[in-house]
């Protein structure tokens, strides 16, 4: 390709508004909210532990019924809760605030950062086996879609990569690195040159997929701030939201989230119900502390989240119900509740609600295969 062609490849990402997001109808006010986007906005808020910006989502609900969301996700081993249970949640409110909302299956970006050995049959094993287990966790699937990075790109090579060649352009060295969060690394890890790829294409995915909306988790901050850096420089107006949802704990003290290169460390999501009751009542879970503790994130994020009440068996006092996760929380830091009384129940619903993945698996045949197949990979970093 001659220097002029690729120079005016270039000039056409930077005016071709659609390869962003549709544009919006002029926005009303944001205090003018219909009841139906203000349901809707409640939702989302509902997602967003952080919402960048939420003035910015008003004036896209109010200009645009029919919204595409997006999160991507690397096949990179067996699910833990925080992918399955709490992301079905999200998904479920998302679209039913009028969201399509698409799974970008990552497996080129697995491969970039050596998942499975970077071997590209594996991941998409695995791949194929996370998609089995939303399948049975109760995602309404109706407005979801399961797009594979790899198939995808191929479909457009032309636009994909002069957009991340683009922001490479844009951007240097200690910007990029910033973002190493996204792929479980740190800005002082030695990183490969596929790693330093790899945030400029996940910023070029939310263009390339057309997406109003980023609804990944808070560790995926830093990229989708490049996104909206990289839309200032190059005048792109139709900027993404950017919807971060919360990150569960690890089961051990200090763990920000889990992982799955520590098994120890997460609730998988086709895990028995004794792994899951012997995970949960060795869990780190001090008396009277909140800040920092598993357990009542799980009651929180998880529990509450599907459940309306909670009884526990609270000793002198017997059976006593909760209906709101503050009034909970209130009598744990008060030391009214101890964790023997507490996880349990926990380990209980937690347990219910991966029943339906446990059934999904024992009973489908082509299912079962996928489960005995990723258990038997290692798992890399």
């Amino acid at each position: 390709m001659s220097t002029e062609n690729i120079e005016k490849g270039i000039e056409s990402l930077k005016v071709e508004e659609t390869t962003t997001t549709t544009p919006v109808a002029p926005a009303k006010p944001a205090i003018e909210l219909s009841e139906r986007n203000k349901e809707r906005l409640a939702l989302i808020k509902q997602v967003g532990e952080e919402i960048v910006s939420e003035e910015s989502l008003i004036k896209l609900l109010n200009g645009k019924e029919k919204l595409r969301c997006y999160d991507g996700f690397e096949p990179s081993g067996r699910m833990h809760i925080a992918q399955g249970i709490l992301k079905s949640i999200n998904v479920n409110r998302m679209t039913k605030a009028g969201c399509t909302f698409i799974f970008w299956v990552a497996d080129w970006f697995a491969m970039l950062n050596n998942k499975m050995n970077g071997d590209l049959n594996k991941i998409r094993k695995v791949g194929q086996y996370m998609i089995e287990i939303w399948k049975a966790t109760g995602m309404d699937m109706e407005n979801v879609e399961f797009l594979w990075s790899s198939d995808e790109i191929n479909k457009n090579p032309n636009d994909y990569w002069l957009r991340v060649m683009d922001i490479a352009r844009k951007f240097n060295v200690p910007r990029i690195k910033k973002c190493s969060q996204i792929m479980g690394r740190n800005e002082e890890d030695d990183l490969m040159c596929a790693q330093l790829l790899y945030p400029c294409m996940q910023c070029a995915d939310i263009f390339y997929l057309k997406a109003d909306i980023c609804q990944l988790g808070m560790d995926q901050r830093k990229v989708n701030m490049l996104a909206i850096e990289y839309c200032d420089k190059v005048k792109i107006k139709n900027k993404p939201i950017i919807v971060s949802h919360h990150m569960l704990s690890g089961l051990k003290e200090g763990q920000e989230k889990m992982s799955k290169s520590d098994p120890e460390s997460a609730i998988f999501m086709e895990d028995s119900e004794a792994e899951v009751n012997t995970k949960i009542k060795k869990a780190y879970c001090p008396p009277g502390i909140i800040e920092k503790n598993p357990i009542l994130d799980y009651t929180k994020n998880i529990v509450f989240q599907k459940l309306t009440s909670l009884t526990l068996n609270i000793k002198d006092k017997g059976d006593v119900t909760y209906n709101s996760y503050q009034d909970l929380e209130d009598d744990y830091k008060a030391e009214k509740i101890h964790p023997s009384e507490l996880k349990p129940v926990i380990a209980k619903a937690i347990n219910a609600m991966l029943q339906p993945v446990r059934d999904h698996f024992a009973n489908n045949a082509e299912a079962a295969a996928l489960l005995k197949t990723v258990r038997s990979y290692t798992v890399t970093r």
